[in-house]
């Protein structure tokens, strides 16, 4: 599974994109088109690599009609195979998780386009800055969350010793919880929560999703069994909708990943608004990510 490839300096406790340049708008506001033009035709600059990444995450600035923002490039060819997904299918599928958030009107996901650059074709999206803000994750000690918390399950801390992983309760979380249903991600760790400006939380690195089976991976187990939110239901609907023939998201996902894998995205919709809840673990597949951040 894919390494955390943009871990917040203070690990799960940092936030906020730091300027008010292009870099910092967000998916869901008026200006996510433009964002999505620059991305596919600017001009695409190297400026380094992100080397804690187990494939090749290239941080770069793309430029385009006197705009500039700064982006992550991971080109198709430096993908590392993986036994359970088909090769070189990554990058498409980070797209494929971007125009799902964009369906949900819930923006969870940084812009991001499929393109070809420096090093051949790759997945390249809008680089969020972080900054100190809101604690999602923590270890307690004791059996209980606590209020504003949800448990997650036990962790071991050290020699023998164990703490309760919890994370906040927290209606972003939450809309992310639903939609990592939806992708099916098999890798939701806690470096892939970047906490903006303005309260916003985005998901980034969801190259390991849409798998035909379920391999739902992820912290955010706290909602587990719970009633989905009535928005959730709403959105759900909505997603249903799109997703069937001749739909909008099913127009724009044939492109980015296999129609079984599409079948079972609709399924996966289907299953969550006939249940009306939150999914659990099945004990088929292991329910937290490792590392988990």
């Amino acid at each position: 599974m894919s390494a955390p490839e943009r871990i917040p300096a203070r690990g799960v406790t940092s936030s906020v994109p730091a300027s008010a340049s292009a870099g910092s708008a967000s998916p869901a506001e008026p200006s996510a088109e433009p964002l999505v033009v620059l991305l596919a035709e600017g001009e695409l600059t190297v400026r380094g690599r992100v080397r804690e990444a187990s494939n090749a995450v290239l941080y770069c600035t793309v430029s385009y009609e006197g705009r500039e923002a700064a982006c992550v490039y991971k080109p198709v060819a430096g993908e590392r195979p993986l036994w359970d997904f088909p090769d070189g299918t990554l990058a498409q599928r980070e797209v494929a998780a971007y125009e799902v958030s964009e369906a949900t009107g819930w923006g969870l996901v940084p812009p991001t386009v499929l393109r070809d650059g420096p090093y051949g074709e790759g997945m390249c999206q809008l680089w969020i800055e972080g900054e100190a803000g809101s604690e999602l994750l923590a270890l307690v000690e004791g059996e209980e969350a606590g209020e504003g918390w949800k448990a997650v399950g036990f962790a071991e801390v050290g020699e023998g010793e164990t703490a309760l992983l919890v994370h906040a309760d927290d209606q972003r979380l939450r809309r992310l919880a639903v939609l990592d249903a939806v992708v099916n991600n098999a890798d939701r760790k806690g470096g892939h929560l970047l906490p903006a400006a303005e309260g916003r939380l985005y998901g980034i690195d969801h190259g390991v999703t849409f798998n035909v089976e379920n391999k739902l991976r992820t912290l955010l187990w706290g909602w587990a069994g719970e009633p989905l939110t009535d928005e959730a239901v709403e959105v759900l609907g909505r997603l249903r909708d799109s997703l069937g023939e001749g739909g909008v998201l099913a127009g724009k996902l044939a492109s980015l990943i296999t129609p079984a894998e599409l079948d079972a995205t609709r399924s996966r919709v289907a299953a969550l608004l006939t249940s009306g809840r939150h999914p659990e673990p099945t004990g088929d597949w292991p329910a937290i990510p490792w590392p988990p951040v």
